[in-house]
């Protein structure tokens, strides 16, 4: 049997080296659990639980496997040090898991603070429309291997979305666009379909408009449908390769 341990820090980068010079490939948020393959002083070399992703995280003090009970359903959670809103002590971002020791008032404790009951779902939470609430992400930065409000890329806006409702997704475009095999034509394409390029991604919110983490603008952007499908193609001579219905 596989034995796992939890990240129970806010954010760890997973590298694709050991070395911090290296690629960040993708990000751990609080929760997502792994298995160890090697141990260095310095290095782990890990796959993530939730989608089988291999790299590296530098050594630190991981917890024993924590079975989660809730989930943070909003862009990012304060953690404060007492059940009241005095002393924040950190943030977690939408995604994160925790097990919830203890209730006083409208706070949860869990093993690195108090967060508002207002902020997390049950674990077991999810809807019928995965893409519900990814607005969210409206003009959160670019980041490369990011999965959080600090920074996310487009396959990670998916994933992200898909994971809090319970549905498996792959962290790569290149993996999710032959995962989802559900095939759309562009005229008949509606809320929810994932539009792909070669290495890129992107949620339509309609038939007109869609939502990504883009590069070339440095944030996660509302656009129209053909107005980015045309300027792909023009700036980076890449056409559409597939519309997926998850």
């Amino acid at each position: 049997m596989t034995k796992y341990l939890t990240n129970n820090f806010s954010i760890i980068n997973l590298y694709k080296k050991p070395s911090t010079k290296s690629e960040i490939v993708t990000q751990m948020i609080y929760g997502d659990s792994f298995s160890l393959t090697k141990k260095t002083k310095k290095w782990l070399k890990i796959k993530i639980k939730e989608d089988n992703y291999k790299g590296y995280v530098i050594n630190k003090k991981f917890s024993q496997y924590i079975k989660p009970s809730h989930k943070v359903a909003v862009l990012k959670a304060k953690v404060y040090k007492f059940p009241n809103k005095r002393e924040e002590i950190s943030k977690l971002t939408f995604g994160s898991k925790i097990k919830v020791l203890d209730k006083k008032a409208n706070f949860l404790k869990f093993n690195k603070g108090w967060i508002g009951l207002k902020d997390i779902k049950l674990i077991s939470y999810k809807e019928k429309n995965f893409f519900s609430k990814i607005n969210i992400f409206k003009n959160i930065k670019y980041k490369w291997g990011g999965k959080s409000f600090k920074g996310i890329d487009c396959s990670a806006l998916v994933q992200v979305f898909l994971n809090f409702h319970k549905k498996f997704c792959p962290r790569d475009a290149k993996d999710q666009v032959k995962y989802f095999r559900k095939n759309i034509k562009l005229k008949k394409i509606k809320k929810n379909d994932l539009i792909f390029w070669k290495g890129h991604v992107a949620v339509a919110l309609s038939n007109k408009k869609l939502i990504h983490a883009y590069g070339p603008m440095k944030k996660t952007v509302i656009m129209g449908i053909n107005q980015t499908i045309e300027r792909i193609n023009r700036t980076a001579n890449l056409k559409v390769i597939g519309i997926k219905r998850p």
